[in-house]
Order: C-alpha cells, then sequence, then structure tokens
C-alpha cells in the first residue's frame, strides 16, 4: 500500500525505514537537507513541502493512498495534515502529539481532528519510565497478551549472581525464557546478538532479554540484581512526562517526591497530585537535596526540558548517593553518551512514540511489537491462524522451517501461560510472543 509520512526527522525516518521494504512510501518535509539524506538512504520518494498543505498532499499520491502518518515536532501540523487529508480522501491517519490536551480531546469526541489513531508522545514516554521502575534493574520492558506476558532487557553488573553462569544454571524459573543475549562492544554499541542455549555464558557488560510472565519476570530482576528495590523515587521536573509520570506512581502506590523549580507549575502540580511530595526547589541545589537524603534515594528520573540539564541533574544526584538514574533525552545520538557516562537508562520519547507507530503499522502481522536496540531486532506478538506454519505443530517442527535468529518467547492459549518447549503444538488462536533478528524479520513475517 502507499503511506504518506508527514515529517523526515528521527520518528518519521524510523517508521520510513521500517515500512520501506514492503510498501511504497513517500516521506514529506519542509526541510529540504532531510529530504535529500533520506533520498539516499531509504528506498522512498521524498517531496520537499509543508505536509499541512493540500498541494503537498497531492502532490505525494494522497488519492492512492490509505495511511497518512503525521509525526513532524510539531503537533498543530500533525493534527492538520491528518485533518486535511481526512477531508479530502478515505484515508487512515495517524498523528503524534506531545500535548496531552489533544489526546484528551481525541479520546473524548470520537472522529474529533480527522485522527484515527493519536500517538502521545508524553504519556507513552511516561508509561515506559514507569514500566521500568516497576521492574528493579531492567532497561527496557514491554507488556503482550493483555500484560500476560512481559519483555524485559537486563544488563549484567559484574557482582550479579547470575555472571559467569551458564543459562541453564541461570534458568531457575519455570515461566521464563532466555529469547537473547546482546553483547556490547568497547563502546557499548551493539556487536553482536547471540541467540542463547543451554550451555552459553552469561557475562558481566551481556544485556539479556527474558520474556515470560510478570511474576517470573520480577524474579529474575531481584535474581539478577538482589538488593535493588524501588520503594523511594524521586522526580526532578514538573513537565508533562514527569506529571504523568508521577500520576502513573501513584496509581501504583508510589509515593514519589516531585521537585520543580517554577512556583505556578510547582503549585498546579501539588494540587494535582495528592500523592506525590511536591517541592519548590532547584534539582541543583546541594544543600537542599542532601536535606531531603538524595542518599537515601533509589532512583531518581530526570524529566526536565533540556537533554543537558536531565544529565547534569541525574548525575549530579548519582553523585550525592542516589542509587540508580532514569532520564528523558530527546536526541538519539545521546542515549549511548547517557549511558556511557552514568545514567542507567535513558528513555527516548522519539523511539518511543516510533515503536507505538511502528505497532500500528504491523497490526496486519503483528497485535504487539517491542523494537530492540534501534531496529536490530523486534519483540513480536502474533495470533496463530491456519495458515501459520506452526498451526498444529510442534515448535521444534515449525521451527525447522524457518531461518535463524527467532526464538519463541512465550504461548498465550486462552488467556493462560504455556512454557514453550520443543515438543510443544502450537494452535490456531494461540497468541506467541517471538523474537526476531532484523535479517530474519520479513522472511519469518511471511511464514508466521
Amino acid at each position: 500500500m502507499r503511506v504518506i509520512v508527514v515529517g523526515a526527522g528521527e520518528v518519521g525516518s524510523s517508521i520510513a525505514a521500517s515500512l520501506a521494504d514492503e510498501h511504497e512510501v513517500v516521506v514529506v518535509d519542509v526541510d529540504g537537507d532531510r529530504v535529500e539524506a533520506l533520498t539516499y538512504d531509504l528506498d522512498v520518494l521524498a517531496i520537499e513541502g509543508d505536509g499541512a498543505a493540500i498541494e503537498t498532499l497531492q502532490e505525494g499520491g494522497l488519492a492512492a493512498a490509505e495511511l497518512l502518518i503525521a509525526v513532524t515536532d510539531d503537533d498543530e501540523t500533525n493534527i492538520v495534515s491528518c485533518g486535511t487529508a481526512k477531508t479530502l480522501d478515505d484515508v487512515t491517519t495517524i498523528a503524534r502529539v506531545r500535548n496531552t490536551k489533544y489526546l484528551d480531546t481525541w479520546e473524548n469526541a470520537e472522529g474529533a481532528l480527522g485522527v484515527d489513531v493519536m500517538v502521545g508522545t508524553n504519556l507513552l514516554t511516561a508509561r515506559k519510565i514507569a514500566s521500568i521502575i516497576g521492574l528493579p534493574a531492567a532497561r527496557d520492558v514491554d507488556s503482550f497478551a493483555d500484560g500476560t506476558i512481559q519483555m524485559a532487557e537486563f544488563e549484567l553488573a559484574a557482582g550479579s549472581p547470575v555472571a559467569g553462569q551458564t543459562v541453564a544454571e541461570a534458568d531457575r524459573f519455570d515461566d521464563l525464557t532466555f529469547a537473547a543475549i546482546i553483547c556490547p562492544d568497547d563502546e557499548a554499541d551493539c556487536e553482536e546478538i547471540v541467540i542463547p542455549r543451554g550451555d552459553t555464558r552469561l557475562s558481566a557488560g551481556d544485556e539479556v532479554i527474558v520474556i515470560g510472565t510478570d511474576e517470573a519476570v520480577t524474579a529474575f530482576s531481584h535474581a539478577v540484581a538482589p538488593d535493588d528495590d524501588y520503594h523511594d523515587v524521586l522526580l526532578v521536573g514538573g513537565s508533562s512526562v514527569g506529571y504523568q509520570t508521577a500520576r502513573l506512581l501513584e496509581q501504583r502506590g508510589i509515593r514519589a517526591k516531585l521537585i520543580e523549580r517554577d512556583p505556578e507549575r510547582a503549585q498546579f502540580l501539588a494540587e494535582s497530585l495528592p500523592k506525590t511530595t511536591v517541592l519548590e526547589a532547584d534539582a541543583t541545589d546541594r544543600d537542599f537535596l542532601e536535606s531531603e537524603n538524595i542518599d537515601a534515594v533509589d532512583v531518581v528520573v530526570t524529566t526536565l526540558e533540556s537533554d543537558e540539564a536531565n544529565l547534569l541533574a541525574g548525575l549530579f544526584a548519582k553523585r550525592l548517593g542516589a542509587d540508580r538514574a532514569i532520564a528523558v533525552v530527546e536526541e538519539g545520538s545521546y542515549v549511548d553518551l547517557f549511558e556511557t557516562v552514568g545514567i542507567d537508562v535513558a528513555v527516548q520519547p522519539r523511539e518511543v512514540a516510533a515503536e507505538e507507530i511502528t505497532r500500528f503499522t504491523r497490526e496486519e502481522h503483528a497485535e504487539n511489537v517491542a523494537i530492540i536496540e534501534s531496529d536490530r531486532a523486534e519483540v513480536i506478538e502474533i495470533e496463530i491462524d491456519d495458515e501459520s506454519v506452526f498451526c498444529d505443530r510442534t515448535i521444534q517442527s515449525a521451527a525447522a522451517d524457518l531461518p535463524g535468529g527467532v526464538v519463541v518467547g512465550a504461548i498465550v492459549r486462552d488467556g493462560e501461560f504455556v512454557r514453550p518447549r520443543g515438543d510443544t503444538v502450537v494452535h490456531a488462536g494461540d497468541h506467541v510472543v517471538f523474537f526476531v533478528e532484523a535479517t530474519a524479520l520479513e522472511e519469518t513475517l511471511a511464514k508466521i
């Protein structure tokens, strides 16, 4: 199908790359340099122009398009692009927005704004942070099969009890599958993805991806880092992401502290977050942080308005004694830098948004998708049908028809978890969660 992507930034480029192999993709952006760069990098038609303008959409072939995805950094441009496209043609529209007021309007007025799917970047980012806080030691967390299954990524510290063990020795959990091991190079980049076997040895610095029930993944988290537990959470910055994170933590029974410098914003937060202690202060004030027992904080989350401020605030809090730091980072190229210099988890809103939109574009094939290591692999949930290579076959038999780099991580049948084994027979209607390396994705999706 023809897909028009409005916006050639990080989100738009990521989505275009994920769609280009299977679809006719048109990318629109006002920045001529971005358009030119995309033309060289991807097999897409790139057009320089305003995606909110009728003539630009028509030039992009809107009449033949089935899907329009508006993901510029400007909420209004994205909404107007969708509304204009919807008025002109019968096209499915997806808009990315930061401001939650648009999300509230869209959710409470069906059909409003001409947007079929609205992706709220700030809310998704807050959900990601809250999920990581709920699972100590994890670097990434995603849920599948209506929350029955979790995928989590852990970096093994040098002192971790499982570092140095084989997978068979570390595999002490009935409802857990070791899906992959990511071995970083000297610069902490993903050097190799290893599909683990029983005799595969885990090393400090490895990033382990596990798939299983919530209880099993939580138990593995405590095994990987037995001393980690988040009781004392400090949020720095009352931005939209900070506010949404505090609200989600309140729903989970976690009473966080939130530092906000602006008096009016602090008052709003104090009135809106009854179970959060809001402190009007400067997060770089050492005396203040020490008076608030910063050395007893389990995790500090920085959600200020700039990457540099988030980096400095997170590192400062850790220097004063905070155990771990999670930071929001807008610039994708900063993620590795943040995690190299001491931030434990860097959460990038653009990546979170791209992942969510990719999930929608894949819904023909997949129920849910999580992107691993910047498109190096995916964890996908598939409802097995009669045409699947797995239907009424054992995993061992069906896997022989698939390329390497594919792992069956979990099966959910009638809402119940089924641990996958070689002799497990898969049936139509089962929801299966796969780990798939990017190089095997196209062939695998066609067969499963």
